[in-house]
């Protein structure tokens, strides 16, 4: 995207989007709405209080369950409960009491023709502040699906550890026993989080500070979030597993408690008109410490060197239970009120200005996007309110009920886009800053796509966009210290994995250099691909950007190779080993075709060929130049040592070849108490000689191309993959050290996907 052209007024219209918390149904292919009918007001009441749950806050929290009508005011003929007042005025209250009028509003619906009805739990927040995702209201709901047929019960047990069994009790009848907890996730945008055929009676709900996010509590522990079976616990979830990254373990997809699973979770400050939102004249009551607590936020993800380390996990078990509730635990912290949604119904709207969130798109040029968060719509404006079944997200779960009650349909798959960030580091067993390996991340992140106004944060590291269109989309991520990532990608509808086959690798600010380059004049950027010798591809994707540029950040410690495609198919690649002290590299454009490609594949053992000496004759290997200092003067030198080292007396280059190569025998077996020791001479010396060979045979196939001699240069270009297998067969001959041999082999392997893909380009270069 063309920041500067499409305008920040434009840009901004664009994200403000219509709409946050309200949201549609989950998006199942080949499924249809099933009908339903409200149940009668004596009839919800018994249903609500049977199935009330227990809900848990952090010691952090500052917006409880409570009442919208406490501040709901007129105005030009509409009752509306305006966000200022909302929270001005909860706060206020907040002075006099440490739980101001809790309440949870329900709602009862049933399925006709069967035995399956559904009681809703709606719980209201003045405000909601999260990592760069917050905004005036919050709603969030549990949906208890009950089945209310004799038969259909069976023997369960409460949260507080009692037993009843439904067929002994006539109550039960009328009740229902729960075969089906759905509690409300973020914005409808990431994964609920669900139990079906759960074993107690009620729910816990666990909400997530500042917020609100529900996970159930539904095991003997139910004032923390087990994903699966631990300690002794069974899940408190049972969403169906999904293989996030390709060929990786699969993971339970709900969003949970990631605060309760061991990842540190930022919290952004909100900002209203570029100021914080405590300095605002219509929030007098309001004052920076009534906002999420310090220790749990940051001023900015982009200025932080590194992602923090020091943030609390959620602390505290408030417990609100409803008053309702003769066997309730005395010791409570809150009762609250059990109130029909009907007696909302007078309220037109949730109203309040749009807060302000900024994303960083890494591109040639870094754009700070700054976008919106618009407000809550009702509850009973959704889809969800009279036909909870659309608020199902595990394709599972509703194949489930489709089983069982005939109103409900099966639909097929959900919709989403999927990746995991994986947090790249120097590999160890890399030979100086030479590689990269990926690993579980240290904190959340928050994605956003384009086409959206809001933030999506992810869980155990794994991003989940539920119900994006189908289109073309740009997504991306950013963490609290994190340098961000972008890509367009386009969705088809099912599951899109994002970033590598679903990874996506990220980098502390600190340890972060950005690529910059661009495609040869006269041609349009389709892709573009960085692997690093050791951790493989780390991007691989369209960036973000116009007119063939790009910006993508990497670890400093890699050694890449950044290999373009332009919209005719051709490839180009650059090599790219970054300093200590860069922090954006340039890359000159990137020509296309096998004379380009042969060029690189020169350059690219060269590169080899200065480290390998480098290991031979123990120095550094971060002094020699690598990357994009290898210039044409190194080049030629490093091509005159090789053919010099063949010897005066060759004759052509097929010659001088089989005399390095000859001389590298003669290395392996010299017998000089260095052999295969990956020191000085011995086995090191001989994959040098060998390297050198290979110098001489690119030099030969870049000639062939840049001569237009196609077919030479193909039969080169074989004869460069036969010299590099007797690379590999000295390297394991020699039995040298893992790092050094690890190093060669990598390279090796590098290598020779650039001569497949040489010899499939045209002789033409891009210009």
């Amino acid at each position: 995207m063309d920041l500067d052209a499409l305008g920040r007024r434009r840009l901004l219209a664009l994200f403000a989007g219509s709409g946050a918390a309200a949201g549609g149904a989950y998006m199942f292919s080949g499924g249809q709405p099933a009908d339903t009918d409200a149940i009668g007001a004596e009839e919800s009441h018994r249903l609500a209080e049977a199935h009330a749950p227990t809900l848990y806050y952090g010691a952090r929290e500052q917006w409880p369950a409570t009442d919208p009508r406490e501040y709901a005011t007129e105005r030009d003929g509409e009752t509306i409960v305006d966000g200022f007042d909302a929270l001005d005025g909860y706060t206020e209250d907040g002075r006099e009491a440490d739980y101001p009028h809790p309440t949870v509003f329900y709602h009862a619906i049933d399925y006709p023709d069967s035995s399956l009805s559904c009681v809703q739990f709606w719980i209201y927040s003045a405000f909601d502040q999260f990592s760069t995702n917050f905004h005036w209201h919050d709603w969030e709901v549990l949906h208890v699906f009950v089945d209310r047929s004799a038969d259909g019960t069976a023997t369960i047990s409460d949260t507080e550890g009692s037993t009843t069994t439904g067929t002994d009790q006539s109550a039960s009848v009328d009740t229902g026993e729960p075969v089906l907890f759905v509690a409300s996730a973020h914005s409808r945008k990431v994964p609920n989080n669900e139990h079906l055929d759960p074993d107690v009676r009620r729910a816990s709900i666990i909400s997530e500070v500042g917020s609100h996010s529900s996970t159930l509590g539904v095991n003997a522990r139910p004032t923390t979030f087990q994903r699966t079976a631990v300690d002794g616990l069974a899940p408190d979830i049972s969403n169906d597993p999904i293989e996030v990254i390709s060929g990786q373990a699969s993971l339970p997809l709900a969003y949970g408690l990631p605060r309760d699973e061991g990842l540190i979770l930022p919290y952004a400050i909100p900002e209203y008109d570029g100021d914080r939102l405590p300095e605002h004249d219509r929030l007098p009551n309001v004052r920076p410490g009534d906002l999420v607590p310090d220790e749990l936020t940051v001023d900015s993800y982009g200025e932080l060197a590194s992602p923090p380390a020091d943030i609390p996990e959620r602390e505290g078990d408030v417990a609100f239970v409803p008053d309702t509730r003769a066997d309730a635990s005395a010791d409570a912290d809150a009762r609250y009120e059990l109130v029909d949604a009907e007696e909302l119904r007078h309220i037109d709207a949730f109203t309040g200005p749009q807060l302000s969130f900024s994303f960083t798109v890494p591109e040639f040029v870094e754009n700070a996007i700054s976008g919106h968060i618009t407000t809550v719509g009702v509850p009973w404006e959704q889809p969800r309110f009279d036909n909870p079944a659309t608020d199902i997200s595990d394709p599972q779960h509703r194949a489930a009920l489709a089983d069982r009650y005939e109103p409900i349909e099966a639909g097929g798959d959900v919709s989403r886009i999927l990746g995991a960030v994986r947090e790249a580091t120097g590999a160890d067993d890399a030979p100086g800053s030479n590689g990269v390996a990926l690993l579980t991340p240290s904190i959340e992140t928050v994605a956003l796509l384009e086409s959206d106004p809001e933030a999506v944060p992810s869980f155990s590291g794994v991003l989940a966009v539920e119900d994006p269109e189908e289109g073309e989309h740009q997504l991306t991520v950013n963490g609290a210290g994190m340098a961000p990532y972008s890509e367009k990608l386009t969705h088809e509808g099912g599951t899109t994995r994002a970033g590598v086959d679903g990874a996506i690798p990220m980098s502390a600010n600190e340890d972060a250099v950005k690529i910059r380059g661009e495609s040869a004049e006269g041609t349009t950027l389709e892709s573009v691909a960085l692997d690093d010798d050791f951790a493989g591809t780390v991007y691989d994707g369209r960036p973000p950007g116009e007119g063939g540029r790009f910006g993508i950040y990497v670890h400093r410690e890699g050694a890449y190779t950044a290999e373009i495609r332009d919209d005719s198919g051709g490839r180009g690649a650059r090599r790219v080993n970054p300093d200590a002290d860069d922090e954006a590299i340039d890359l000159p454009e990137i020509e296309t075709g096998k004379a380009a490609l042969t060029n690189f594949l020169l350059r690219f053992l060269v590169e080899t060929r200065l480290q390998a000496a480098a290991l031979r004759d123990d120095e550094n290997i971060d002094d020699v130049p690598t990357g994009q200092n290898i210039d044409d003067e190194r080049v030629a030198s490093v091509v005159a040592t090789a053919r010099e080292n063949a010897g005066d007396l060759v004759d052509g280059i097929d010659d001088a070849v089989e005399s390095l190569l000859d001389e590298a025998d003669e290395t392996d077996a010299d017998d000089n108490g260095n052999e295969g020791n990956g020191g000085p001479g011995g086995g090191v010396a001989g994959i040098v000689r060998r390297v050198d060979a290979a110098v001489l045979v690119a030099v030969a196939a870049r000639a062939a191309a840049r001569d237009d001699r196609p077919d030479d240069a193909d039969r080169r270009l074989e004869s460069l993959r036969t010299r590099l297998s007797t690379v590999d067969e000295s390297v394991e001959g020699e039995g040298l050290p893992g790092e050094l041999a690890s190093f060669v082999t990598r390279r090796t392997a590098s290598v020779r996907s650039r001569i497949d893909a040489a010899i499939e380009a045209d002789v033409e270069t891009a210009s």
